[in-house]
C-alpha cells in the first residue's frame, strides 16, 4: 500500500511538472521554420513511465511500434532539440531513449522499451498560460503478445524503404573511363555516433567534416568523380547508404569513422574489409556498435533468412572481396610512417554499410575519440588535409592496375 501511495504521489508531483514546465524554460519569441523542443523530463517505474517534452508550436506526430528489439517510434515535422541528452536518460520502462533529427523536414524519438510497452496516452497539450505546447507520452507495460499485436496491427510502411540488394547485380568494371567513389560520412542526424572524450565533439560532425575535404580532393583527380552519400546532418540507414552509392554510379565505398573504446590507451587509424568472421574481438564488437546504428534511427530491419545472407557473403567474397582487400592494403600502406595505425591496421568483420556484392567497400576508423591524442587530431583541419592527401594517393595506387589490366 505504501508504495503505491508513493508512486501515485509520484505521478501527481510530475503531471504538475508537466503542466508547468512551460514555466521553467523561456520559450523564444521569434517564429522559425522548425519546431523548437526547449524542455523535456520524465519520471516513472518498470510499469508505467511517462515522457513530456516542451514545444514552442504544437507538434504534429505518428506513433508506430518496431520489434526485434522492441521500440515504440515517435515522428515528427523539422526539430530543434534545445534541451540536454541526459534530461531524458533513460528510465523506468526504457533502456534507451534517442531523439534528433532525420533529414530537413522530419525528426525521430526514438524509445527503446526494457519490456513491451504501449502508449496509453499520447497527445499535444496546450498549456494553461496559452504560451506554447506540451507533448504528453505515458507508457504503461504490456504483455509481449499484445506489443506483438500493436506491430502487426499497424498500417504503416516506410515512404522511402530502399529496394534491397540485388545479389545477382552485375559487377561494375573498375577500369572504366570515369572512375566513380562514394564517401559515406558516418552516422548522422538521430545518430551522433561516438562522442569525444574531452570536447564532446560528435562523431557524426567529424566523419561529415572529413568527407568533404576528401572529396573536393578526389573529385581534382582527372578520371575520378567523387559523391557523398550525405552532404548534411541526415539520418541515412545502412541500406540506404549502399543504396545512394549504388545509385550514383559508384565502383567504389569508402565508410568513414572515428569510434570509441573502453581502453583510452589504443590509438591510430584502422581499415576494415567485410567478413562474415570476425578477425579479432575488438573488430566483432565494432561491427556490432555500427550494425546497430539502425536501432538507434528507429529502423525496421528486413527480415532475411540465413540463405540468403550466405549467398550475399558468398557473391560478396567471389565478385569483390579481391578489390576491397586490395585498397585496404593501398590505404595503409599510404599511412605507414605517416600517421599513427593501430596494431595489425587491417581487420575484418561483418559490416553491414560494406555489404554490396558488386562494389567494392572499407569502412575506415580514423582514430578514437576515446584517446585525447587521437581526438585532438580528429579536430585538426591541418591533419585532415594530410590524410585525406594520403587517401588520394592510395586510391591512385589501388586504382593503376585496374586500369592497366583493363586495356
Amino acid at each position: 500500500m505504501i508504495g503505491r501511495i508513493v508512486v501515485a504521489a509520484v505521478w501527481l508531483v510530475f503531471g504538475v511538472l508537466a503542466g508547468q514546465g512551460a514555466a521553467l524554460a523561456s520559450s523564444p519569441d521569434a517564429p522559425s521554420d522548425k519546431l523548437l523542443a526547449y524542455a523535456a523530463r520524465i519520471a516513472g517505474d518498470d510499469a508505467r513511465t511517462r515522457i513530456v517534452i516542451d514545444f514552442d508550436q504544437k507538434p504534429d506526430f505518428e506513433v508506430r511500434y518496431i520489434a526485434s528489439p522492441d521500440r515504440i517510434v515517435v515522428d515528427l515535422p523539422a526539430t530543434a532539440f534545445g534541451f540536454a541528452a541526459d534530461t531524458l536518460a533513460p528510465t523506468g520502462l526504457f533502456s534507451d531513449i534517442r531523439f534528433g533529427s532525420m533529414d530537413d523536414a522530419s525528426a525521430r524519438l526514438v524509445l527503446t522499451a526494457a519490456r513491451p510497452a504501449r502508449l496509453v496516452t499520447a497527445e499535444a497539450v496546450e498549456n494553461e498560460d496559452g504560451k506554447g505546447f506540451r507533448l504528453v507520452l505515458d507508457a504503461e507495460l504490456v504483455p509481449q503478445q499484445d506489443f506483438a499485436a500493436l506491430v502487426a496491427a499497424q498500417a504503416w510502411t516506410p515512404a522511402a524503404a530502399p529496394p534491397p540488394i540485388d545479389p545477382a547485380a552485375a559487377p561494375v568494371d573498375p577500369a572504366a573511363s570515369e572512375f566513380v567513389i562514394a564517401i559515406d560520412a558516418g552516422h548522422g542526424g538521430i545518430d551522433a555516433g561516438a562522442t569525444g572524450a574531452t570536447s564532446k565533439t560528435a562523431e557524426k560532425d567529424i566523419t561529415l567534416a572529413f568527407a568533404k575535404v576528401l572529396h573536393d580532393k578526389l573529385a581534382k583527380q582527372p578520371g575520378i568523380r567523387a559523391v557523398l552519400t550525405r552532404d548534411t546532418d541526415r539520418f541515412l540507414s545502412l541500406s540506404e547508404r549502399v543504396v545512394v552509392a549504388r545509385q550514383k554510379g559508384a565502383q567504389l565505398l569508402i565508410s568513414l569513422h572515428a569510434d570509441t573504446l573502453r581502453q583510452g590507451d589504443i590509438r591510430g587509424a584502422t581499415v576494415y574489409t567485410i567478413s562474415d568472421k570476425a578477425s579479432d574481438h575488438m573488430a566483432a564488437q565494432l561491427a556490432e556498435r555500427e550494425n546497430f546504428s539502425d536501432t538507434l534511427g528507429g529502423v525496421e530491419l528486413p527480415a532475411e533468412t540465413a540463405e540468403v545472407n550466405d549467398i550475399l557473403l558468398d557473391l560478396t567474397r567471389r565478385e569483390t572481396q579481391a578489390f576491397s582487400i586490395s585498397l585496404a592494403q593501398a590505404v595503409v600502406g599510404s599511412f605507414e610512417g605517416q600517421i599513427s595505425l593501430i596494431n595489425n591496421p587491417h581487420r575484418h568483420a561483418g559490416f553491414r554499410v560494406l555489404q554490396a556484392p558488386d562494389m567494392p567497400s572499407i569502412l575506415l576508423e580514423l582514430g578514437f575519440l576515446s584517446n585525447k591524442d587521437d581526438e585532438a587530431l580528429l579536430l585538426d583541419p591541418a591533419w585532415r588535409e594530410k590524410v585525406a592527401d594520403l587517401l588520394v594517393e592510395a586510391v591512385r595506387r589501388y586504382r593503376a592496375p585496374l586500369v592497366a589490366n583493363g586495356g
